[in-house]
């Protein structure tokens, strides 16, 4: 969900954004006086979509507002009463709640892995288990978009993108589904309130309907070249294409900006319209494809004579993985309620969704080629830089204050930079393992066996 500001700025609450049972914890360990320990959460996956080689970080800019904006009005309270989800202790205690605790994270734009710490919360108890439904839900859709938008990007090449998605999803989630292409190198977007928010490129002509709505598609094609110019593009397979395309390319004397095909093979008929634009003089106009793209077909497109890449369903549906299957768990706690009690790890160990205790550093170890190598995750404190290992947590808040702002194309620049750092089997297509082993090591330094970290081979 895109947390939209109101017009003053200010985000509206997320307090209510969350399961019921995360304040139902919380009341029952005010009950024990355990409320306030102090306490480590991590959010990770345990492995990657099936056959992804990588996933993308999106969503830390949106996550840091939502958690600036967790509090619990008159009306939010009154209605959790009366549910009797809370009680009136609790009530007065969510009254004055703002998060006091430390954040950090990997960066947006990085890319992870199976059991990459992608936030690691410290906090109480209390404060810090509120979070675990906002935090997943933000990360888990932001992160699946941005993964198969990275996918795309990949297989495009020097080929824009544009995401078009906002009618294949909720109207809320297609503003962050928009940010989380343009993040991993979409060019711009269809939807509006993405570009107000986000400051991303919009971009949009017309659809079949406006064709169908003049009694020809010449008058059709006139009235969007007056208002448009000739540097717009047309949209050609509503009737005939080849007649379409003459059409188009006499109004505008050879100077048309681009047609759209949305329908058939596009590969065949972008190498049929490639010869006719040619053959008219038009040798400048683009070729610009649509109709339900994925990566896959991107791919198959890239000796067609395609100059970008329209991207709808696939891209907000994150291409067959929705989600990214992160999780929120606690991996430290302090050992009693006494101030200043050392951290002791805590894990489970259920199988199938068995955990490794312990609060995590992470790095990613890089080759002499300055090709990444593995994603290493420790127990403790890092290491001192050897040369080769490169920190990828930083801090995001403090003591409850943000810490971490950067613009949206800084990130962006970070994916295309760590993308290009991944070997070359990041890239390919077919299923297959992530494309970095992942290594735990203990606080000693030495490789750990663990229930969902891949070794490497």
């Amino acid at each position: 969900m895109t947390l939209l500001t109101s017009p003053s700025g200010a985000l509206p609450s997320t307090a209510l954004l969350t399961d019921h049972y995360e304040l139902t914890m919380v009341r029952a360990a005010m009950r024990s006086k355990t409320a306030g320990r102090a306490s480590v959460f991590e959010l990770f996956a345990r492995r990657l979509p099936e056959g992804r080689r990588y996933g993308v970080v999106a969503g830390v800019a949106r996550a840091l507002e939502a958690i600036q904006a967790f509090r619990f009005d008159e009306s939010a309270l009154n209605f959790l009463l009366e549910e009797n989800v809370i009680d009136t202790d609790l009530a007065d205690w969510l009254s004055r709640y703002k998060f006091r605790g430390d954040v950090w994270g990997y960066p947006e734009g990085e890319v992870y892995f199976p059991g990459s710490p992608l936030l690691v919360v410290e906090g109480s108890f209390a404060e810090a288990v509120l979070l675990e439904t906002l935090l997943l839900s933000i990360y888990n859709y932001d992160c699946a978009v941005a993964s198969a938008a990275s996918r795309m990007t990949a297989m495009a090449g020097d080929r824009p993108c544009i995401e078009m998605g906002s009618r294949r999803t909720n109207e809320y989630a297609a503003v962050s589904a928009a940010r989380a292409a343009y993040l991993a190198g979409f060019q711009a977007t269809s939807n509006l309130e993405a570009g107000r928010s986000y400051g991303i490129p919009t971009t949009g002509t017309a659809a079949h309907s406006f064709t169908l709505l003049h009694d020809t598609e010449e008058e059709a094609f006139k009235a969007q070249l007056k208002t448009l110019g000739k540097s717009t593009t047309l949209l050609v397979d509503t009737y005939d294409i080849e007649e379409a395309v003459r059409t188009g390319v006499r109004l505008s004397k050879g100077k048309l900006g681009a047609i759209r095909l949305d329908s058939g093979d596009l590969a065949e008929l972008a190498t049929q319209v490639r010869a006719l634009l040619d053959s008219l003089g038009a040798t400048k106009t683009k070729i610009i494809v649509t109709s339900d793209l994925d990566e896959y077909q991107i791919a198959a497109l890239r000796s067609a004579p395609v100059d970008g890449y329209g991207v709808g369903t696939s891209l907000v549906t994150g291409s067959g993985a929705p989600t990214c299957g992160f999780i929120y768990k606690l991996v430290a706690r302090a050992e009693s309620d006494a101030k200043d009690a050392p951290l002791i790890p805590v894990a489970k160990r259920s199988p199938e969704k068995a955990t490794v205790g312990g609060r995590k550093y992470a790095l990613r170890r890089l080759g002499p080629d300055g090709r990444a190598q593995a994603e290493v995750i420790g127990i403790g404190t890092p290491p001192v830089d050897d040369g080769n290992d490169r920190p990828l947590l930083v801090p995001l808040m403090s003591k409850g204050k943000v810490v971490y702002r950067e613009p949206l194309e800084a990130a962006r620049e970070r994916h295309q930079q760590v993308r290009a750092e991944l070997p070359l089997s990041a890239s390919k297509m077919s299923k297959g393992e992530p494309s970095l082993p992942t290594l735990l090591l203990d606080e000693a330094g030495r490789t750990l066996e663990s229930p969902y970290l891949r070794r490497p081979s």
